[in-house]
């Protein structure tokens, strides 16, 4: 599925996460003044959120329980 350009009210999620990344990486940052660490850092911030539309849990966690594996907590 593919959401027309300049059209955000179609896709409300990826508005969502684009919004949760601007927290950290507002729209004027200049990426090559972060080093991986530091991106690293904010897509783990932004995997380990939890989220609605998986019963309130993280990406992770929901990613382990469709594989069946348990995760340490």
């Amino acid at each position: 599925y593919f959401c027309d350009p300049h059209s955000p009210w179609q896709r409300g999620g990826i508005e969502n996460g684009n919004g949760l990344l601007r927290r950290d990486l507002p729209r004027t940052t200049r990426l090559f003044d972060y080093d991986d660490t530091d991106i690293d850092d904010i897509v783990w911030m932004l995997n380990s959120t939890p989220r609605k539309c998986l019963g309130f849990q993280t990406q992770i966690e929901a990613f382990a329980q469709n594989l069946g594996v348990a995760l340490d907590k």
